[in-house]
């Protein structure tokens, strides 16, 4: 029997309905029934394109066992972090505090007043990697609530403190003086200088996500002083991420983040918000250098938005899963083989060199995911060769759509189109973005005059389902569980 995720509009909620665990949505009565029972309220958030989400799920959510013990001792909460950024936020900041890191999916121990007393991100059916199963884990918990309630509520008090502090200095914080500005900014680019990997492009170690606000703050400080020095930090991060197997070859747009320092395996969810700042950053790059490879990414990623992210209705949804059909990368992964079954045997060898595909393979299985590290000395040839492996990937089962219309990602999207269009003189583009301003603004102002009917599929709300996640594979998370 479905439980009482069923009736919820959130895709992310809607893949939770059929688990064992009585899940319910973030409210008073939640946490009503927690004080009543006198158990702890058990908070897992995450999101429908999140890989490891969908693992976890799998592994215990969708576990009879565990899911008796869950309902026997705790509250089960869902939360959607797109749908409920309010609620992520505080206890991302509890989860970071804790545990030093963050991501999703996201799991924190609440008390009835919502205090969290213990937090963490995914965790494994069994001991792995030096994090206890996720049933262990219950079991402590439950038990140290039953046995040692002082702690527990001591602890919850003391996080909730540090973090009402940390909230009110933040508040408090007196503007820079902005004389001060210029000096602050070059010691600014000069610490990020010591993290950035001049043999791979990005900063810090795997796994790697795109710093967007990083490169446009470097492409800010070359323009306004000249910098050599930010210049290239912003260059050959953003060559490198073009390049590798975050970006999408085929048909443009960027993966969520890179499993490997290398760029070369991402994680295969698609983000509106990552490509509406990345299409900006890459604009900005052709702006400033003219370089055909910013060129080229932004004319794809904004093709990708434009045919791949759209409502119905002109808005742009939220996100592309991770997975499809419960196995990450299926759509887009490739072997030598399956390009020669495509192309033939002479464009199917020239495209495997091209995109760097690979008999062992630099995925999974023996698969690859394409890279194009240099340009194509035929690029007539690539446009062909790309045209028809599209093509081909099209026929392919499709990742799950969370067709969600979030306001705030469709207005990084449209601001980057319509700065986009206005640099490349492509009045589309800017036609494009003022279309997908007017659904959410036409959506907000109904709410604002009190029409409150939420009708599914409308671009707004949730539509279709994302697949099954029966066969989610499990392999240790990336930074223990970011997504």
């Amino acid at each position: 029997m479905p439980n009482r995720l069923a009736s919820s509009t959130s895709p992310y909620l809607q893949q939770h309905q059929d688990n064992p665990v009585d899940w319910q949505e973030w409210g008073p009565a939640a946490f009503e029934e927690a004080r009543r029972r006198d158990v702890p309220v058990l908070l897992s958030v995450g999101y429908a394109a999140c890989h490891w989400c969908h693992v976890m799920a799998h592994e215990s959510f969708e576990d009879a066992d565990v899911a008796a013990y869950l309902n026997q001792h705790f509250v089960a909460v869902k939360v959607d972090r797109e749908e409920r950024p309010d609620v992520d936020a505080v206890y991302m900041a509890a989860t970071q505090a804790l545990t030093g890191h963050g991501g999703w999916p996201m799991t924190a121990f609440l008390t009835a007043d919502g205090e969290p007393f213990y937090a963490g991100t995914y965790f494994p059916p069994e001991p792995r990697h030096g994090m206890p199963s996720f049933r262990q884990l219950l079991e402590a918990v439950s038990g140290t609530w039953e046995t040692e309630r002082s702690r527990v509520l001591d602890a919850a008090s003391r996080i909730t403190s540090s973090l009402a502090e940390r909230a009110a200095v933040a508040g408090g914080a007196a503007p820079l003086d902005a004389r001060l500005m210029p000096t602050v900014l070059a010691a600014a680019v000069t610490t990020i200088g010591r993290q950035y990997d001049a043999a791979r492009g990005g900063f810090g170690r795997a796994p790697k996500f795109p710093p967007s606000m990083v490169l446009e703050a470097l492409l800010r400080h070359h323009a306004r002083t000249g910098s050599e020095e930010a210049l290239a930090m912003a260059e050959g991060t953003l060559r490198a991420m073009a390049g590798g197997g975050m970006y999408d070859q085929l048909a443009g747009g960027f993966a969520r983040y890179s499993v490997d320092a290398d760029w070369v395996v991402p994680h295969f969810e698609k983000m509106l918000y990552d490509n509406g700042l990345l299409l900006r950053v890459y604009a900005h790059w052709w702006r400033a250098t003219g370089a055909p490879v910013a060129e080229r990414v932004v004319r794809d990623t904004a093709g990708f938005l434009l045919r791949d992210m759209r409502s119905r209705e002109g808005a742009f949804i939220s996100a592309l899963d991770a997975d499809t059909d419960g196995v990450e990368g299926l759509t887009y992964a490739w072997t030598p083989e399956q390009l020669v079954e495509v192309l033939g045997e002479d464009d199917g060898a020239w495209a495997a060199q091209l995109l760097d595909v690979t008999e062992s393979g630099t995925f999974e299985h023996g698969t690859s995911v394409l890279q194009l590290r240099a340009e194509p000395d035929d690029p007539q040839r690539w446009g062909d060769v790309r045209r028809r492996l599209l093509a081909a990937r099209d026929q392919r089962p499709q990742p799950g759509r969370d067709d969600k219309v979030v306001a705030a990602w469709n207005g990084l999207a449209i601001a980057a189109l319509a700065e986009a269009g206005a640099i490349l003189d492509e009045p589309q583009w800017i036609s494009a973005a003022v279309q997908a301003a007017s659904r959410p603004i036409a959506a907000m102002s109904t709410r604002a005059i009190g029409i409150t009917s939420r009708p599914r599929g409308d671009g707004v709300v949730s539509g279709s389902r994302p697949a099954s996640v029966a066969s989610r594979r499990a392999r240790r998370p990336p930074s223990e569980g970011r997504t």
